[in-house]
């Protein structure tokens, strides 16, 4: 009897002080310490391989150091674990096109189709997913059109976009114009978001636009003004 207490007290005691960990791994994480966390995450992963949230937030802690390789390997490791979660897909999808970006042109050519089958795979799964048409909007502007990119499937994108949410809708719309240079249809897109939100985000990237793109750094100073009041 006073073995079998023994035992419980130990299994007791040693989730405690995992939970301990992962508690002070995730506080490390929210403060942006991603170097504490990630030991404490590692640490918290050896005992709880499956752990799908912890393998989460190392993916992340790798994206945010920039390790595409290593943050590729947690985001595949989930996508086998939880296939019906489109997170997954969305980050695997992310950090991919990241190492596409930062590769030779002949080898991100070779990743692409796999980056766009991840960011639609998620919004199959979740139809409301607004981040992943985002990617899908900036992909399409950022690849040559002689592999696939083009301005009418970035806008197709931004108009689903705007179905789920307005805001986001008239950000992508204004960011598809400020990428082609058409800085007055941009304005008039970002000033419908600030109307509707009153966003912090939605006055800065407004600001932004009059301060580097269009030369009216005291019509971007007026705006910043606007969020302080």
């Amino acid at each position: 009897m006073k073995r079998l207490l023994f035992l419980y007290l130990f299994f007791i005691s040693m989730f405690a002080n995992s939970q301990t960990d992962y508690d002070k791994a995730e506080k490390l994480f929210l403060s942006k310490n991603y170097e504490q966390s990630k030991v404490l995450f590692e640490n918290y992963l050896n005992n709880n391989p499956n752990n799908l949230k912890t393998l989460e937030y190392l993916g992340d802690i790798e994206g945010q150091f920039k390790s595409w390789d290593k943050a590729i390997y947690y985001y595949k490791k989930l996508k086998l674990f939880k296939p019906t979660e489109a997170n997954y897909y969305y980050k695997y999808g992310g950090v991919l096109g990241m190492k596409a970006k930062s590769s030779n042109k002949f080898k991100a050519l070779g990743m692409i189709s796999e980056v766009k089958l991840s960011f639609e795979k998620a919004i199959s799964l979740n139809p409301k997913h607004i981040e992943a048409r985002v990617a899908l909007v900036e992909l399409y502007l950022q690849l040559p059109g002689i592999v696939g990119g083009s301005e009418k499937k970035a806008l197709l994108y931004a108009n689903e976009i705007a179905q789920i949410s307005a805001v986001d809708g008239y950000l992508s719309k204004g960011h598809i114009a400020e990428y082609f240079g058409r800085y007055k249809e941009a304005e008039v897109q970002y000033k419908k978001a600030v109307e509707i939100s009153k966003s912090k985000n939605s006055y800065q990237i407004l600001a932004n636009l009059y301060k580097n793109k269009m030369g009216q750094p005291e019509k971007a100073k007026s705006i910043l003004e606007e969020i302080k009041n």
